[in-house]
């Protein structure tokens, strides 16, 4: 049985000022709470390779993020924001739109000041977790369109207005496939630094993608847990990484995923027990203390919101007193919080209520 937990279990207070509103100087600069071991340890991120060994393979998620806002108005003049989460096929796409009035199915949207966009009504059925969502058709490749007049989708804690230095440093060294809404923070700290020193030292890389949606931020509105509905978000492991990781195990070393988007791809494909399967799928898998860990066996990851998914994931690996402690360390050592904030170096820990890893 796995234990019993309900949203206000995952709560903290967290002063407002650490809250980090810009990036470390440098990507590597940023701090890195060491809580592999017995004791918490501060370090700073880019000694993370001298807490690896030899024969450890760090996975990373090579998904990009799109400019996925857009500011327009309605035929009617209504001002609307859309927040694209999903880009689907035949220039169509699901989205966020913010508007004075829900826009009707067959209305236009007028975004960017640049092109129309067509609703074509709801994006799920009622209870999905697509419900909230519109399914907008665009005159063109959508994606071409989001690079040219969109904007980056910061968060909805960081206060400025994109920038061009967020163009940058909201992209991970390793963004490859266009897709995601949200980046996969705990790898904007890697650098090639960090990439040279992990290749010394004999620590395997490999990559995946999962494309990140703008439901990572999406609050758990219900005590509890069992009725939250979590978002979908595709992924694809390459039999080249599905490889790799079957050769570390078999030579004894650890998988240390970058992010718990990586974590939340590979789970997904060994939830069922029959092994790390390579190919694409969805995943809405909702991991909560109790889970049953296959796969990863460190993982690299931010410092997450109160009462989120997340935090319920990072305590599900790592113990939900560990993690607990762990937050209040870092709150009195005056870290820096959530996207652009610093991060935390976790070991898996058997799961609470099993009597194994």
């Amino acid at each position: 049985m796995s234990p019993t937990h309900t949203l206000s279990d995952f709560d903290f207070e967290l002063p407002p000022e650490l809250i980090a509103q810009h990036p470390a100087a440098e990507r590597s600069a940023s701090r890195l709470l060491d809580a592999s071991g017995a004791a918490p340890v501060d370090r700073v991120f880019r000694e993370l390779p001298d807490l690896l060994r030899d024969g450890d393979l760090v996975v990373v998620n090579d998904t990009r993020v799109i400019r996925a806002r857009l500011f327009g108005h309605k035929a009617s003049g209504g001002a609307v924001e859309v927040l694209v989460e999903r880009v689907l096929g035949n220039c169509e796409l699901l989205a966020h739109v913010r508007a004075s009035k829900a826009p009707k199915p067959g209305s236009r949207l007028r975004l960017a000041d640049a092109f129309e966009a067509e609703v074509l009504g709801r994006g799920g059925d009622a209870g999905s977790a697509d419900a909230a969502l519109y399914r907008l058709r665009f005159p063109s490749e959508p994606h071409a369109l989001l690079e040219r007049h969109g904007h980056v989708p910061l968060p909805p804690y960081i206060a400025h207005a994109d920038d061009d230095e967020d163009a940058e440093r909201y992209q991970t060294v390793f963004a490859a496939r266009p897709g995601a809404v949200a980046a996969p923070t705990a790898a904007l700290h890697v650098d090639a630094g960090v990439l040279e020193r992990l290749r010394q030292r004999g620590i395997g890389l490999a990559s995946l993608t999962l494309h990140v949606g703008a439901g990572t931020f999406q609050p758990v509105r219900t005590e509890n847990l069992d009725a939250h509905r979590m978002h979908r978000e595709w992924f694809e492991i390459p039999p080249s990484t599905v490889d790799a990781i079957a050769r570390t195990q078999a030579g004894g070393g650890r998988v240390v995923a970058i992010g718990t988007t990586t974590l939340r791809a590979l789970e997904s494909a060994a939830v069922d027990g029959e092994g790390l399967r390579a190919g694409a799928a969805e995943t809405a898998i909702f991991i909560r203390p109790g889970f049953r860990f296959r796969v990863v066996d460190l993982l690299v990851t931010n410092f997450h919101l109160p009462k989120s998914t997340l935090m319920m994931l990072v305590s599900a690996f790592a113990g939900h007193a560990r993690v607990m402690a762990l937050y209040r360390h870092a709150i009195g050592e005056r870290y820096r919080f959530f996207s652009y904030g610093d991060a935390m170096l976790l070991r898996r820990v058997r799961a609470e209520g099993h009597g194994a890893d």
